[in-house]
């Protein structure tokens, strides 16, 4: 069973489109699958396409009456996901605003059926790259994963900040069984979460590999939600958090496995 996990704000405009792709590629794998959306607060008419689409789609939808962010968002979306998962089930986050292809599903599912736990769509793997993503953005985001990987290397993993990912559903149980509410600590700093989820992972000795991607940030049919001032501290909050020589991520899970 695959699980495809949408976290969705204010997406009107992108939700039939994306639901229509992922059914028919799923169809062509012939895996069943099934898709949780948490509509989180939209103020457009999100909510209602949602629910008229649930008669059309193998759709489950959670509902934020505000909005909560994404940290919130994921939380809420993986800890359904682990509760109503098999272990060898598989587990996909994506965005639901057409930057994240569900054509790319295939190749996601058959790198987690070799062995892998995560497996990451990444832009600087050979073949990657992203369009319609400006010179200014580009250059700080290749600036902050480079600073993730100097600060928490994980071998053969160039992307840390992309959230298109798949995950065997078995290390997601683990990490919620371990870390409980705090899997993902930093709910409300904006795309923190993303990266913080890859640490929480690495420390409970995760299995990681990628796949090659291009961001379609020129499909992109909705505003960024993402406040580069609030994720900015989240990663200088989760560096103290991890590096703090008393009582720090590193220290106290360092017996994890």
């Amino acid at each position: 069973m695959i699980t495809m996990l949408l976290p969705a704000f204010n997406e009107e405009s992108s939700l039939y489109p994306l639901l229509e792709r992922t059914e028919r590629t799923m169809r062509e794998t012939g895996i069943p699958f099934r898709i949780i959306v948490c509509n989180d607060g939209s103020t457009d008419n999100s909510k209602e396409i949602l629910t008229q689409l649930s008669n059309q789609f193998p759709l489950e939808i959670i509902n934020h009456k505000i909005n909560r962010g994404l940290g919130e968002t994921s939380r809420d979306l993986f800890e359904l996901a682990a509760e109503t998962s098999q272990p060898e089930d598989i587990i996909i986050r994506m965005d639901c605003d057409e930057t994240h292809g569900p054509e790319l599903f295939p190749k996601l599912i058959a790198k987690i059926e070799k062995g892998y736990d995560v497996v990451i769509a990444s832009r600087y793997q050979p073949g990657g790259g992203q369009d319609g993503v400006s010179s200014y953005r580009a250059f700080i985001s290749r600036c902050a994963n480079l600073v993730m990987k100097f600060c928490f290397p994980i071998p053969g993993l160039k992307e840390y900040s992309c959230g298109f990912r798949a995950y065997k559903a078995d290390i997601i149980q683990r990490a919620i069984q371990y870390y409980g509410n705090n899997f993902i600590q930093l709910k409300g700093l904006g795309f923190t979460c993303t990266v913080e989820k890859l640490i929480k992972l690495k420390l409970l000795g995760a299995r990681f590999s990628e796949i090659p991607f291009i961001l379609r940030y020129d499909r992109k049919t909705s505003k960024s939600k993402m406040v580069s001032s609030v994720t900015t501290l989240g990663y200088l909050i989760m560096l103290f958090l991890y590096f703090w020589p008393w009582g720090g991520w590193k220290k106290q899970y360092q017996n994890i496995n």
